[in-house]
């Protein structure tokens, strides 16, 4: 009984955002074509709005070059702030001495 509950809710939740609309809807267009496409997938996956296979491909190698750069950018930006947390300590600390040493002569 909750199993069919469960079935119930989700179809009433899939027809409520639309899903089963642009699903019939891209069925019928498949049904519908004279010369059927080679892959069914693809096909539904254009119509819904997705990249094709080769599109997908291309932009997972782009995604992939730009994580690589992230990661070059990153370990770039964390070596100038440990180099500026070096400088800036170095200078607090001239700095400390040159007030201490210039009271201590007063």
């Amino acid at each position: 009984m909750e199993k069919e509950a469960k079935k119930e809710a989700f179809r009433k939740y899939l027809e409520a955002s639309g899903v089963l609309d642009a699903l019939t809807k891209v069925l019928v267009a498949l049904y519908e074509q004279n010369d059927k496409p080679s892959s069914a997938v693809e096909f539904i996956q254009q119509k819904l709005g997705g990249p094709s296979l080769p599109e997908y491909e291309k932009l997972q190698a782009e995604m992939s070059d730009l994580q690589i750069r992230y990661n070059e950018l990153l370990a770039a930006h964390q070596e100038k702030c440990q180099e500026f947390e070096e400088f800036k300590n170095s200078h607090f600390q001239a700095s400390t001495k040159e007030t201490v040493e210039g009271e201590s002569t007063s």
